[in-house]
């Protein structure tokens, strides 16, 4: 709860605007000030915020078919955040209103939310001579509501009372532990599972809201909401559960004025401004991809093969929280909703399409705190060069030779491996062999982001870079090491020039792993003892894995710029955290359209080769399975070659993107493909 105080701290810190700034520090345009006049809050708005919950769902269960006791009991939804896991019960979501404001001051206004949870939710274990041991877990999976509100505006603040209908969609979970139900047939270990349950309920409460500019507004705001009693029927374990729900949350937010009329036109062919005052920005951005793999030759499939004639969608949103602490300090802070899979659960392809798809898919959007991060930076002289307010960037200026030094949650590729021309997947090429050297096994967890530290030194055309970064508990996991044991350090030499007056740079990044980690020779050895495919985590020891990349960019011409990227690693050692690739050679080329009168297009190729080792080889056809490949054999292998392209066009307000990926040898295999994935996105930012 102590955030939930700060975040009450922050929105009225904001009212001070100006006041809390670095006035000497030069900026891309006046900062954004609160305005003197009173706050205009009539019209329609919409916005987003982030919020913590708590609640209770008592529960009672009575057995079907047989006179027994009934059993009863009660959840606790709390869940406190755990920094490694990134779980909680917090929650990020939408809303939007219309505000209508009398000539008294008082305001009349109504609001609709909908709210995606990380965490919500509570599990009991029971145990009866009737049913066994079994556990029973309710887990809200969104949540929403229609409110009215009533207010007095005193300037540019807002306080109001709310109240309306609630609703929420829940998963309810049965999971038989020992014995067997009279009446059922749930065996030990069999899960019930049922999704988007809905409840309905009523929700009422206060907050208080604070004019920023004249199309931004901060809130703060409480609200109690009871859902009532539900029923659910486990036809296994022979039971039905009836429980209800109470909640508690407080939320702050963001409220972006549509219009006060109706709603300005160009917020659809321009979109919203981003809220850039002197100390403090938010900004936000969000990308749907659809992908489509058409039929292709597939003898055989394994566990980890990509599937014929399959499509996929992912859609997620990030915002961009930051605040300015102290001269050359930055505190960047960025919530994301995620939902939707990769082609095969990201899975068939060690050049994965998809860079923007997650190896933890979901149908239902989930929240999660991506990044959390200080970014230091210290001046150490050379020509001032002005820095453009971006994602993760205040406007303002730096000197040529600077040090900056970042420590927190973010992805080591924010720091490492950077290169212009292929970099992010929601923006430019989607393949990971691509937007990072394939064989840059660096430490993250299986969204991307680790806890770590990294330093810049920047001296004339050279920058130096040198980190260390937290991995997972085990390789390809989702939960960061708590202790730190596993771990790994990077380093990186980047070289800038000018050749015939077009800018261009090379830089090289080696990283080494120590981590748990197996050896593909140990785990054959173990499937030839035991008769059944090799398995890497049985042969994992503590030990080091290391690797090198080398990244190119150049600037052709104003509109035409070159890549290319190149690396290797131990081939005898599984990867901890990123992909299975032991050899990567990829080069392209990205073309603005100036030259056929659309300079706001991209046209864009690249080619891709993509190697294992002998032993990798093995491993796979042993029926060995990797992070991202692993078709249960592998007799014919071969070098995973792909071809991307991609054709992108501003519609208005987004940027679309008809992207075309061609891959020969799947995951090394000769035995099938070739493969072509089709795909599409749409992606806007404020």
């Amino acid at each position: 709860m102590r955030g939930l105080f700060a975040a009450g701290i922050m929105l009225a810190g904001l009212g001070q605007g100006a006041a809390a700034a670095d006035a000497s520090l030069p900026v891309k345009a006046p900062p954004q000030q609160s305005q003197a006049k009173p706050y205009d809050w009539s019209g329609f708005y919409a916005g987003a915020h982030f919020g913590y919950a708590a609640g209770s769902a008592p529960w009672s269960a009575t057995s079907t078919g047989f006179a027994a006791p009934a059993l009863n009991g009660s959840l606790d939804l709390f869940n406190g955040y755990d920094m490694f896991k990134g779980t909680g019960s917090y929650f990020i979501g939408f809303q939007g209103g219309y505000n209508y404001l009398l000539p008294s001051r008082f305001l009349l206004g109504v609001e609709a939310d909908i709210s995606f949870p990380n965490t919500f939710g509570g599990m009991a274990i029971f145990s009866s001579p009737a049913t066994g041991t079994a556990s029973y877990a309710e887990q809200v999976e969104m949540s929403g509501t229609l409110r009215g509100r009533i207010g007095y505006a005193a300037g540019n603040w807002l306080f109001y009372a709310t109240g309306g209908f609630a609703w929420t969609y829940d998963q309810f979970t049965r999971t038989q532990m020992n014995g067997v139900p009279i009446g059922g047939t749930a065996m030990p270990g069999t899960t019930e599972n049922l999704f988007l349950v809905p409840r309905l309920g009523g929700a009422v409460g206060v907050g208080v809201e604070l004019g920023l500019t004249p199309s931004w507004a901060a809130r703060l705001e409480y609200l109690y909401t009871d859902y009532g009693s539900r029923g659910v029927m486990f036809p296994g374990g022979a039971q039905q559960f009836t429980s209800s729900l109470a909640v508690q949350s407080v939320r702050v937010g963001l409220d972006y004025q549509l219009g006060h009329t109706g709603i300005d036109p160009d917020i659809f062919t321009k979109g919203p401004s981003a809220l850039d005052l002197d100390w403090f920005s938010f900004k936000g951005q969000t990308t749907f991809i659809e992908q489509y793999a058409p039929p292709f030759r597939s003898p055989y499939l394994g566990p980890h093969s990509l599937d014929p004639n399959q499509g996929r969608e992912s859609w997620d949103v990030m915002y961009f929280v930051g605040a300015k602490l102290w001269q050359g300090a930055e505190l960047w802070v960025d919530p994301e909703i995620d939902q939707g899979f990769g082609l095969s659960n990201t899975e068939g392809i060690a050049g994965f399409p998809s860079g923007a798809s997650f190896k933890v898919g979901a149908s239902v959007p989930y929240a999660r705190v991506q990044r959390a991060f200080v970014r230091q930076t210290i001046d150490l002289g050379g020509d001032s060069q002005k820095v453009e307010a971006d994602q993760n960037q205040f406007a303002g200026s730096n000197t040529a030779d600077r040090l900056v030094i970042t420590v927190g949650k973010y992805s080591v590729s924010d720091v490492f491996d950077q290169n212009k021309y292929a970099q992010n997947p929601r923006k430019d090429f989607m393949n990971w062999a691509l937007i990072d050297t394939g064989t840059f096994d660096y430490a993250a967890d299986a969204w991307g982001y680790s806890y770590g530290a990294a330093a810049e030194w920047y001296e004339g055309q050279w920058t130096l870079r040198a980190g260390v970064f937290d991995l997972t508990t085990m390789p390809n996991g989702e939960d960061l090491d708590p202790h730190f044991s596993q771990f790994q350090w990077l380093g990186e030499i980047e070289r800038r020039y000018e050749l015939w007056s077009h800018p261009g740079k090379i830089a090289f990044t080696g990283f080494l792993t120590r981590a748990r980690l197996g050896t593909y020779e140990d785990a054959i050895a173990l499937a030839q003892v035991t008769g059944g495919p090799a398995d890497i985590a049985a042969v994992r020891q503590y030990r080091s894995r290391t690797g090198l990349g080398v990244n190119v960019e150049q600037e052709i011409t104003a509109d035409l710029g070159l890549f290319a990227r190149a690396g290797f690693a131990s081939g005898d050692i599984e990867p901890e955290s990123y992909t299975d690739i032991d050899r990567t050679v990829a080069a392209g080329l990205a073309l603005k359209g100036t030259q056929w009168r659309r300079p706001d297009d991209t046209f864009a190729v690249a080619a891709i080769v993509n190697g294992i080792t002998k032993e990798h080889q093995a491993f796979l056809n042993a029926g060995g399975l990797g992070i991202l490949v692993g078709d249960g054999m592998l007799p014919h292998p071969g070098f995973e070659q792909i071809i991307e392209t991609y054709y992108q066009l501003p519609v208005y307000a987004w940027h679309v993107t008809f992207d075309y990926q061609f891959v020969v040898n799947p995951a090394y295999n000769r035995d099938r493909g070739p493969v072509s994935v089709l795909g599409v996105r749409a992606q806007t930012e404020f």
